[in-house]
């Protein structure tokens, strides 16, 4: 029956004590840890520590009171409804037809809003009326992107509206102005006024559109982590807070203008941790403002830019239902799904429709939305929400003494944060540390590329945009320039030490590792760089007579795969050695164009 299970309550208790010199025994086995090493030390060698700093403790046993959905702080969502998000597509083509064609294919097939980003290389400012031919703007929600056109693309919007005789109250979704992002992206400084005008507008006769955005995946692309990109959102909303009240809206409405765009990563829990801890922070500046009950922030997360690939692009797939996943796991409103040939160029089909049909499984088929805030309870997400929140919150006053964001933007604090940061995760990147499928790891030196028509390049001027396989993938081209002038990829040449069982470890390690950098590897012939590969004890025996006849033989450098200290060799290649560094210079060793 089912009242007399006792389950757990029939073990003994067990207590942090006994877990500590548990793992203090596991660790010391795997050479982690030393005999002088002490119980008290094992949660912090098990610790993580994240990019912007929270530490992750390995262990959880309680978590802070997160309260109830719908309520401040709303770290548990902003409503007490569940049953779905808001699936928006993103449209930058520059061909009006042809984003028309998307826009009614993908409503169709599951779109309920729509992501028009418009002005230089994307959808022109005056094709609206017909980008949005036979789509029911009362029903289709809208959010623009025109960057410093904002002004100018809403006035159009307004205006379509009024000629498709849509009623004010049914206009739905977001006029985009972002004047702090477009400073961002561009070191240009916004207009403040001109989206607290529009705001203003919005309020009074289109109850369902907003006026701004606050977009904080530029701080992501930079290179910041979730505290920063949390710091600088919060900074932003809180500069368009005030100059929307100075502009004459109450607190209660200046919040309803404003929405919250996020990144979403293949990192689950940093995402579902964010997106709670943004909740977070924006339900304490609404209480401070004195609007407690109006602080839920509206959150559209889209899958990061800066995590997606060119290479082996079909992987990205995968990161983005994971991000996706994660995004509505954590409660975002709005989830955008960037295609998986986001870094190729302008998607095609069948790059859109799976994008589309990611949100689709989840929704319909995984019911992932059918649970309010599914990760609330759990002691590591309530405490990681809590971290990220603090944390950012530390940074969203530093900020905010350096006289708020445009400030902080313009002295150069927060390049040099985010600059800070991302040097930290190259420095991971460039060890294979944080590995990325497909092309630090696993990489298919012979794989074809899709190609696809060129896409608008971004604005430029201010924060830098980067890419976690950028490092790589510049390798790869130079790889693929070296091919094409030549005919053969560039090629270093294995000397194999033992029998296949022995050196076979090392052999897949090395053949994966220039194959990262394009280069091929071979057992045969000549090149200038040769790489010893076999087991240590091979080594010990032959390596420097080895690398010996190599410099005879013609080679000007000799690598081997592992580690050691033999007369003969230059460099070693091992896990955790600097990849990066290790393929430029071999690279550079086989005359390899930059």
């Amino acid at each position: 029956m089912a009242e007399n299970l006792s389950l757990g309550a029939d073990f003994p208790a067990a207590s942090a004590e006994q877990w500590r010199r548990l793992a203090l025994a596991a660790l010391r086995k795997s050479g982690a840890a030393t005999e002088e090493t002490t119980p008290e030390a094992v949660e912090e060698l098990l610790a993580t520590v994240t990019y912007g700093g929270p530490t992750i403790a390995a262990l959880h046993t309680t978590g802070p009171d997160s309260g109830l959905p719908g309520r401040p702080p709303f770290i548990r969502g902003a409503t007490t409804t569940a049953g779905g998000w808001d699936v928006r597509q993103r449209y930058a083509d520059p061909v009006p037809k042809d984003a028309r064609e998307a826009v009614l294919t993908d409503l169709e097939n599951g779109a309920t809003s729509l992501w028009l980003v418009l002005g230089d290389g994307a959808l022109p400012l005056d094709s609206l009326p017909e980008a949005l031919d036979g789509v029911y703007l009362d029903l289709a929600a809208v959010v623009l992107d025109a960057g410093d056109a904002t002004g100018r693309a809403a006035r159009a919007y307004f205006d379509l509206l009024a000629a498709r005789g849509v009623e004010p109250s049914q206009a739905g979704g977001n006029l985009g102005a972002d004047p702090l992002g477009w400073q961002a992206r561009t070191g240009a400084p916004g207009d403040l006024s001109e989206a607290a005008a529009l705001a203003v507008r919005c309020a009074a006769e289109t109850p369902g559109l907003r006026a701004v955005t606050v977009d904080a995946t530029v701080f992501h692309d930079g290179g910041g982590s979730e505290v920063e990109e949390l710091g600088a959102a919060a900074a932003a909303g809180v500069a368009y807070l005030r100059a929307l009240t100075e502009a004459g809206l109450s607190v209660p409405a200046a919040l309803g203008q404003l929405e919250f765009r996020y990144a979403a990563t293949a990192d689950q829990f940093a995402t579902i941790a964010k997106l709670r801890a943004a909740r977070r922070i924006w339900a304490r500046i609404a209480e401070l403002s004195g609007a407690a009950e109006a602080g839920g922030q509206r959150q559209h997360a889209v899958t990061s830019a800066a995590m997606m690939t060119a290479r082996d692009p079909w992987v990205n797939l995968l990161r983005t239902t994971i991000a996706t996943f994660a995004a509505g796991v954590g409660g975002a409103g709005a989830v955008t799904v960037l295609p998986f040939d986001h870094q190729l160029g302008r998607p095609d089909a069948l790059a859109r429709r799976l994008a589309r049909n990611t949100q689709t499984i989840l929704l319909e088929e995984a019911h992932v939305a059918r649970v309010l805030d599914p990760a609330g309870g759990s002691f590591y997400v309530e405490q990681y929400t809590e971290q990220l929140a603090e944390a950012a919150w530390e940074w969203f006053t530093r900020i905010e003494r350096e006289g708020g964001l445009a400030a902080a933007l313009g002295s150069g604090l927060v390049a040099d944060r985010l600059a800070e940061v991302w040097a930290a995760r190259e420095t991971n990147l460039a060890h294979r540390r944080d590995p990325i499928t497909g092309v630090s790891e696993f990489p298919q030196l012979a794989e074809q590329v899709p190609e696809r028509r060129p896409a608008a390049e971004p604005p430029g001027g201010g924060l830098p945009r980067r890419r976690y396989a950028e490092a790589y993938e510049r390798l790869r081209d130079r790889s693929d320039a070296h091919l094409a002038a030549t005919g053969a990829r560039p090629t270093v040449r294995l000397a194999m030490f033992g029998s296949a069982a022995a050196h076979g470890a090392r052999l897949t390690f090395t053949t994966n590792l220039f194959a990262a950098g394009g280069i091929a590897v071979t057992t045969e012939g000549s090149s200038p760089v040769v790489v010893l590969c076999g087991p240590d004890k091979e080594y010990a025996e032959h390596a420097e007579a080895e690398a010996a006849r190599a410099r005879e033989a013609g080679a000007t450098r000799v690598l081997l795969a592992g580690r050691g200290d033999y007369a003969g060799v230059d460099a070693y290649v091992h896990v955790g050695v600097d990849a990066v560094a290790a393929l430029t210079k071999t690279l550079d060793d086989l005359g390899v164009a930059q």
